[in-house]
């Protein structure tokens, strides 16, 4: 069975989503809303837990979380199964309430996180239910601003911070930034291997962790293979011309990146079985 790479360590921060089974919906009204932001804040406390920015939307959620002991798992388990539970009572249900296991991102903080948050708020924009941020009062942004009384599940210092030390200069500033967003390119297509959000030294900086998940095949390949370099960077047009070298990237591609044969066949215009035979020559040298 497929299981999703996990990258765990103090001080990571990651954009977390978990979606309704079937897609059905997950709150059924405020008062759900306001349970799980209530499970949300006693995970906060449990497990040491800061959450940057949030939104909620009828058939799933966002978070952006920063696990100060690199805990996610435990504490993902925590938020869904208690919420789980307290909406199966309340709604005289059993069985499963979230599809699967949920989907977690790794950010680079310093580079990356303010742009997610930013993403996070302006859900409902983009899915055409609000206009405005503002209007959709179950998100972290009119928290954030103080337009409304924030709720204790959420820690808006750090994102205030970034624009300034002055506080209300600072919500000002924010407020402007989320706006500018609105309309503009997803920032999903940076997302390396499915599962890291960060530029390429960030990405690199994990390889100790990467390596530990390399042999696990339950979990893919391209998220295990996170760091690796692209098609384009190893086969780069000097590197095709030169025979020698391109035979022994194409065995580098396979055997330390993890490129499938039919990958790298399509990329080079050459054909699978070529690819093959000479891997099968690098393995038998």
């Amino acid at each position: 069975m497929v299981r999703p790479l996990r990258i765990e360590y103090p001080g990571a921060v990651y954009h977390v989503t978990s979606r309704g089974n079937e897609r059905k919906s997950i709150f059924k009204d405020n008062q759900d809303r306001e349970t799980f932001l209530n499970t949300l804040e006693r995970v906060n406390e449990r497990y040491s837990w800061i959450c940057h920015a949030y939104c909620l939307m009828s058939n799933h959620y966002h978070v952006l979380i920063e696990t100060r002991d690199g805990n996610l798992s435990i504490g993902m388990r925590q938020l869904n199964g208690l919420y789980t539970q307290a909406f199966n009572k309340r709604h005289r249900r059993t069985g499963h309430l979230f599809q699967g296991r949920y989907k977690a991102v790794l950010i680079q903080k310093e580079t990356h996180l303010l742009e997610v948050c930013r993403y996070v708020v302006l859900n409902p924009v983009r899915g055409g239910m609000v206009a405005r941020p503002e209007e959709w009062v179950w998100s972290s942004y009119g928290g954030t601003l103080r337009k409304e009384e924030a709720h204790r599940c959420l820690t808006s210092d750090w994102v205030i911070g970034q624009f300034s030390e002055y506080k209300a200069k600072g919500q000002r500033a924010y407020s402007q930034f989320v706006r500018a967003g609105i309309g503009k390119e997803s920032i999903w297509s940076e997302v390396k291997g499915q599962t890291i959000l960060g530029k390429r030294e960030f990405v690199d900086s994990l390889v100790d962790h990467l390596k530990a998940y390399k042999q696990v095949s339950e979990i893919p390949r391209s998220q295990r293979f996170a760091n690796r370099p692209t098609l384009e960077e190893l086969f780069e047009e000097k590197t095709i011309k030169d025979k020698n070298e391109r035979n022994r990237r194409i065995a580098q591609a396979v055997l330390e990146h993890g490129y499938s044969q039919t990958e790298i066949a399509r990329h080079l215009g050459m054909h699978y079985s070529t690819i093959s035979n000479l891997v099968r020559e690098k393995l038998d040298q």
